[in-house]
This record gives structure tokens, C-alpha cells and sequence, in this order.
């Protein structure tokens, strides 16, 4: 039986006991109190005492109890649950030994907070079950997946809950935007958590800029919409361009791709330049300043100078004063087995790529053998947007195979310490997700359009199949709709889930027990209460805390490294690619704005409570931040001088266009610049006629069509003019790397790391310390003097 009673039937029962009338509940100050325990341990109730499962919880039990540590246990619903209380001796060394560590910061005229708040205690509690073990050498963790226990939890405490509730945790609080209790966040939940709010406000307090200047760019493209030279020469073209396939494809009009052609403009302008340029820097001034901003906060929380290696060995200690240190060791053939092992799944994940790519190729082929012309005529746009949700799916279900692989790697290379395990993990989980999710946006890129061959010489799959062409309207087209399908379908469908998977989850389970509530009501009449008038709770009602607990959804370790992983991978999105799509920005921020309550709300309502860690940095991600930074300027160089139009442009413009070869000025700079473009291919040529065999037997009379190249009309050599060009993309992507790198690194150097109130605060605190040492000291030796 369960139970489950809200603050305001409390209060009418509390009133009732006032006014001498039998009160549904006890008095709240009479029952038993939960935050008493630190920990809850449900275990599913076994009656056979020779059972293997019974001996193994009672074995963990008894050397909890060897520990000094108070177990309560009481059974409910074929449920036992255990009530973990450790004692104040294991706090008071752990306070000693903090004092007298290195890891300790110091601030104003007093020591450390040598207080031990509840983040602490529960982590130090922690710290202890999962350290603990029974005769077999089995601990916690082992008898959790064996099933002698089900699970572990700490409590809410309703108090703080209810505060973080009313300022943070809720939907009416996305009207703050920007602002976020942070030091109530690390009160409750421990630095580790608040300092993901704290990157994830930053992150998306910078990211109002960057889109604000992608909107200035989008605009500046839709500015030029209907008075481009280039649109208007391809939407008043009488060019006939060849097949986009071999089979039921006929030759089309270049006009026809006028609307594509303008939502060409409208991202692939010379405004894309400088918005590629100011996302490098912007994403290092974000690292340099995120560093600032840590630094202010850390130090304020009194956690600067904390050192993990120093306190996992206090809490070695405590836990076991005969422990000795857990030691580094590094093998160099494990090393390189890991290595290999990496290697064959991110060759598995490329794989998977090249899948994707004869996916669309066939997908293509099928739709141009429609009988609905809509299909036919549109094959190309639709199986590149099969593709792309496609590519979704395959995130998806990739996501999870990845989580498993990086787990058996990391128990393969046998970590020192759970902070080990965790760094090797997100390395790894990274590195998968960020090919799973990249590769194909990398093909579509770089490759794409560029190895499929030209009339009489097309590359073929499995010598049947032609590879997939560009968008009529340019490359750069097709990698921003895989672009906006992935990072539309991924915000909204992921958060989505997220949130509702959780909540009717919760919803469920408290339907459920509602039922029970009749019953255990009269329970609360009768059996809970003395002759004399007072009450004495029984066990379920004592239990109603920590089934309120147990009902919400589990939490584990790797909890926040999900929350992480989502929002590091949105970053690459939005620095890596911005270039073909200068929106990206601006739908983070939307998304961010919102994904903060919602994490926030499932944290503090829906889930169980995380365990509070204690940190100063964000540990490896921010190494990854970097990475992708560097990242970001080398793939944004690449996608505006291999992808994009930009080069082709300007060489036409000072170099073969009007203004280049004439004095005229009656010409718009550009004009005949999408006919400098194309290349054609005769029909007189006995390889063309043979790629183009289907064509001519259904009765097409044509003689000649068109495709984009620069080649010869002649030959189908490449021209002087491709050379030149592909000279210019190389010269420009050097460039502008070598330049923006050089920005990263003056904006880095400008920049430092920690405010100097910070460093000035930090000096002052050691030296005020020193000399508080130092008049100990004397004391101490002063008074030994007068001894003798």
C-alpha cells in the first residue's frame, strides 16, 4: 500500500486537530523525518532467507552496519526499502582532513567553509555505498545488476524544491530569459550541475549576437532578391540542361529553376564571408569569456584551488582508514587496442555514410519512375530530403549503439577512478556522435556533385547506377536543407521526448498510487494513533517521502553528460556548417531558451535527485569546445572556397566578365556569368549518345544540352579557367584559415583567463591566511616557552 497526500490536505488535517475533530493526518511535527536519511535503497522482497539474492542484501547491510552506519528497513508492496543514515564521525574526519588538505580555497578573514552542507553530505555518503563491499569482493554497483538491489536514490528536500520551483524550475520563468539562480542551483543540486547552467546561460547569452548578425545576412541576401543579375539570367535562361538520371529522365529547362535559384541567394552571398569569419572568432571570444565568467563564480563558491585527486583521496580515507592510494598505470598495448578499436567503429560510422549516399541514389531513380509527375519532376529535392530525415534516424539509433561501444572501452581500458572513466567516455561518446552526425553533412559538403563525372564518362555505383548531382540551383543548397531537416528535427523531436517520456511516466505511476490512498487514510484514523491522543506514525506513512522519490523517473551518473553531449554537438552545428546556413544561430537560441526550463524541470520535478558533485571547470568538454572551434574555421574555409559559388564569382567578375574585357560600363559586372558556368555536350559525341541512349529512343530530338562544368565543348577536357579557379579556392581556404586563426589566437592573448579582482582576491585571501598560520604558530610556541 501506498500513500500520498498533498501540503494542503496536511493543512485542513492539521486544522481539523485544532478545532477537536479526528484529523485524516498526524501532525507534520510528529512524523517521522526523512531528510534523516541520506540515502534509500529498494530492494524487491525475497522470503527465502537461503535464497543467494537475500544473502547478498543482508551481507551489504551488515557491513553498512560495521560501519556505524543506521539502517532502517521497512516493507511495503513487496517492496523493501532501506533508509540509510551514516554517522557524524564520518563528516567530522572528512572536515578535519579538508582543513589540513591543499584543496581547500580561502577567503576573507575566515578559513574555508569547514560546515558540512547537504551537497557535501550526500556526496560523501555516496561515496561510502559505492565503496563498499561485501566477503565475494561484490560492492554496490555489482549487486545492482545482479538485482539484489533495484535501486539507490537521495531525497528531495521540499523546502529548497519548492524554491528552486518558484524561481527557476517552470515555464513561467522563460520570461527571465537570461537570469538563473546559480548559486541556489550549486546549493542543492552541487557545482558540477550549476555549472552546466551557468555554460548553457553564457552559451546562449552569446548566442544573441551571432544571431542577430545571421538575421543581417539572411536579410542582406533577401535584399538582393529580385534585382540579381544571376536570377534573373537563370530564370530567363532558354539553356536546356542534360538528364539528372539515366532512366525516365528527360532534358529540362535551366529556367525552371528560377525559385531554387532565389533561395540560392539568400545564403550564398558575399555576406556569407564575413559571417563565417565573425562565427571563428566569435566562437573563441565565447571560450575566452566563458573562462572569466567561470572564474568569477568558482571563485565565489570557494572552489577554485579544489583539487579531485586530493579529495577522492579524503574520501578514501574516511571510508576505509587502511586503504591505500589507487595508483596510476598506463599500458601502451591496451592503449593501442583501444585505438584500433575506434578506428573500426568510426570506419563502421563512414560506412554507414556511403549507405546513406546509394540510399538517396536509389531513392532518386525510384521517384524519377513515378507516374506522378510531381515525383518525376522533383526527385532530386525529395530524395535529398529523404536523405536528411533519414540521416535523422540513423543519429537516432546510432546514438545508442555508441553509448554501449564507448562503455565496453572504457571498462577495456580499466580507468583509476570514476573521473578517469567519465573523461574517457565523453572523449569517446564525442567522437562517435560528432562522425555520426557529421560524415554525411561532410559528403554532401566537399564531395557531392564533384565525383559524378561529366555526359559520356559518369561514375557509376556497381556500373549501373549514376552518383547524385548537385541542386540545379548549387551544392550549397543541398547541405543547407540537410542542415535544417537534421537541426529542426533533432531540437524539436529530441525535446520533445525528453520532456513528455518523463512527465507521463511520473503521471502514470502517481495515477497508481493514488488508488491506495483511501486505505492508507484510515490508517492514519485508526492504527496510527495512541489511546492518549498522540500519533505515532505508521511505517507507510513514514514511507510517503521516499515513495514520492522512488516514484520519479531514475537519474544515473551520465545523467548531466547527456544534457552535455546535446548541447556541445548544437554548438558544432552552429560554428562548424554556419556558413551554408546563417540561420543555425538564431533557432539555437530559440531552442536554448526554452531547453534551459526544461531541463530544469525535469530535474527538479520529474527526475530523481542527482548526486551532487563537486567541481571548478567543466573538465573535457572544454577542451572539445576547442576542438570544434578549430574545427569551425577550417570547415567554413573549406565550404566557402570549395562549396560556395564565392571564388567563381569573383574570378568572372575581374577576370572574364564585362567589365574585365570591355570599358563598358552599360553591363551589370555579373551578366553571363551562369553561361560561363555551364559546358555543352553534343550528341554527335559517341560516349554522350551512349549515356544518353534512353533519351534518344523515346524520341527526344535534340541535338545538344548543357551541364555544369568548365570543360571543353570540344573535348570535355578541363578548361584553363577550372585551374585557374580551383588555384583560388586552395589560395583563398589558406587565407582565410591563416587569418582567422591568427584573430583566435590575438583574442585569446587579450583576453585572460581570470579576472583580475579574482587574482587580486586570491592573493589577498592566501596572504591573510599565511599570516593567521603564522599567529598560530607563534601561539603555539610561545605557550610551550612558558611550559618549560
Amino acid at each position: 500500500m501506498r500513500m500520498f497526500f498533498t501540503d494542503r490536505e496536511e493543512d485542513v488535517a492539521l486544522h481539523e486537530l485544532d478545532n477537536g475533530n479526528e484529523p485524516l493526518l498526524p501532525s507534520q511535527r510528529n512524523l517521522y523525518l526523512p531528510r534523516l536519511y541520506d540515502y534509500v535503497l529498494v530492494a524487491d522482497k525475497v522470503e527465502d532467507m537461503e535464497d543467494r539474492i537475500f544473502k547478498k542484501q543482508d551481507a551489504f547491510i551488515c557491513e553498512l552496519k560495521q560501519k556505524n552506519i543506521k539502517v532502517t528497513r521497512i516493507e511495503d508492496a513487496g517492496k523493501v526499502f532501506f533508509g540509510v543514515c551514516a554517522p557524524e564521525e564520518i563528516f567530522a574526519k572528512y572536515k578535519y582532513l579538508l582543513k589540513v588538505s591543499d584543496a581547500c580555497n580561502w577567503s576573507g578573514e575566515q578559513k574555508c567553509d569547514l560546515s558540512v552542507s547537504l551537497c557535501t553530505r550526500i556526496r560523501i555518503v555516496h561515496f561510502v555505498l559505492n565503496n563498499t563491499f561485501i566477503g565475494s569482493g561484490e560492492g554496490l554497483r555489482d549487486l545492482l545488476c545482479q538485482g539484489a538491489f533495484e535501486s539507490i536514490f537521495c531525497l528531495h528536500e521540499k523546502k529548497e524544491q519548492k524554491k528552486l520551483k518558484k524561481k527557476w524550475a517552470s515555464w513561467l520563468a522563460v520570461m527571465k530569459l537570461f537570469q538563473q539562480p546559480v548559486t541556489d542551483i550549486k546549493d542543492y543540486f552541487g557545482e558540477k550541475v550549476a555549472l552546466y547552467y551557468l555554460w548553457l546561460g553564457w552559451y546562449t547569452r552569446m548566442l544573441v549576437p551571432a544571431a542577430v548578425i545571421g538575421i543581417v545576412v539572411f536579410l542582406y541576401g533577401l535584399a538582393f532578391f529580385n534585382t540579381s543579375p544571376l536570377i534573373h539570367e537563370v530564370c530567363d535562361s532558354n539553356i536546356i540542361m542534360c538528364p539528372r538520371c539515366d532512366i525516365r529522365c528527360s532534358v529540362w529547362d535551366l529556367s525552371d529553376t528560377c525559385t531554387y535559384a532565389k533561395v540560392s541567394q539568400l545564403f550564398d552571398n558575399e555576406g556569407t564571408v564575413a559571417f563565417a569569419m565573425f562565427m571563428a572568432i566569435w566562437a573563441t571570444l565565447f571560450l575566452e569569456l566563458w573562462k572569466r565568467h567561470r572564474a568569477l563564480h568558482v571563485s565565489k563558491w570557494k572552489v577554485f584551488d579544489w583539487c579531485e585527486e586530493e579529495e577522492e583521496l579524503i574520501l578514501e580515507i574516511v571510508n576505509n582508514p587502511k586503504c591505500k592510494p589507487k595508483e596510476f598505470r598506463h599500458s601502451y598495448l591496451r592503449s593501442i587496442v583501444v585505438l584500433l578499436l575506434v578506428t573500426l567503429v568510426l570506419v563502421v560510422i563512414i560506412g554507414l555514410t556511403h549507405a546513406l549516399v546509394i540510399c538517396r541514389v536509389l531513392t532518386a531513380i525510384l521517384l524519377s519512375q513515378s507516374t506522378w509527375q510531381f515525383l518525376c519532376d522533383h526527385s532530386s529535392t525529395i530524395a535529398m530530403l529523404s536523405g536528411a530525415v533519414l540521416h535523422y534516424i540513423t543519429i537516432q539509433v546510432m546514438t545508442r549503439v555508441n553509448k554501449i561501444v564507448a562503455f565496453k572501452l572504457c571498462e577495456f581500458e580499466k580507468p583509476r577512478s570514476f573521473a578517469a572513466t567519465e573523461k574517457s567516455f565523453t572523449v569517446k561518446m564525442f567522437t562517435f556522435q560528432f562522425f555520426t552526425l557529421f560524415s554525411s553533412l561532410f559528403y554532401v559538403a566537399f564531395f557531392l556533385g564533384r565525383i559524378n563525372g561529366y555526359p559520356g564518362n559518369y561514375v557509376r555505383i556497381a556500373g549501373k547506377w549514376r552518383l547524385e548531382e548537385c541542386h540545379p540551383s548549387g551544392c550549397l543548397t543541398d547541405l543547407f536543407i540537410q542542415m535544417a531537416v537534421i537541426l529542426l528535427l533533432k531540437q524539436t523531436i529530441n525535446n520533445i521526448f525528453e520532456f513528455t517520456v518523463p512527465w507521463l511516466k511520473l503521471c502514470f505511476k502517481r495515477t497508481k498510487a493514488k488508488t491506495m490512498r483511501r486505505k492508507c487514510g484510515n490508517c492514519y484514523r485508526k492504527a496510527c494513533r495512541e489511546e492518549e491522543g498522540n500519533f505515532d506514525p505508521c511505517d507507510l506513512c513514514k514511507l510517503r517521502n521516499w515513495m514520492e522519490n522512488y516514484d520519479l523517473n531514475d537519474v544515473n551518473a551520465f545523467s548531466l553528460f547527456n544534457e552535455f553531449l546535446e548541447m556541445v554537438l548544437q554548438f558544432s552545428f552552429t560554428t562548424i556548417f554556419v556558413a551554408a546556413f546563417p540561420l543555425a544561430p538564431l533557432l539555437a537560441l530559440i531552442n536554448n531558451i526554452f531547453e534551459i526550463r526544461l531541463d530544469a524541470i525535469k530535474m527538479v520535478s520529474l527526475e530523481r535527485r542527482l548526486v551532487p558533485k563537486k567541481t571548478n571547470d567543466i573538465g573535457v568538454w572544454t577542451r572539445i569546445l576547442e576542438a570544434v572551434g578549430v574545427m569551425a574555421v577550417i570547415a567554413n574555409g573549406l565550404v566557402i572556397g570549395i562549396s560556395s559559388d564565392f571564388i567563381p564569382r569573383l574570378v568572372y567578375r575581374y577576370h572574364y566578365g564585362p567589365c574585365a574585357t570591355s570599358n563598358s560600363t552599360s553591363l551589370d559586372c555579373m551578366t553571363g556569368y551562369i553561361n560561363n558556368t555551364l559546358t555543352t555536350a553534343f550528341m554527335s559525341n559517341v560516349y554522350v549518345k551512349k549515356d544518353f541512349k534512353d533519351l534518344i529512343e523515346k524520341g527526344y530530338n535534340i541535338t545538344q544540352c548543357s551541364y555544369k562544368d568548365y570543360r571543353s565543348d570540344e573535348d570535355q577536357s578541363l578548361t584553363s579557367q577550372f585551374w585557374l579557379i580551383l588555384a583560388l579556392r586552395f589560395a583563398f581556404v589558406v587565407l582565410f584559415e591563416h587569418v582567422v586563426v591568427m584573430c583566435k589566437f590575438i583574442a585569446a592573448w587579450f583576453i585572460p583567463d581570470s579576472p583580475i579582482r579574482v587574482k587580486n582576491d586570491r592573493l589577498d585571501d592566501k596572504l591573510r591566511r599565511l599570516k593567521k598560520e603564522l599567529e598560530e604558530a607563534t601561539a603555539m610556541y610561545n605557550s610551550r616557552s612558558t611550559e618549560v
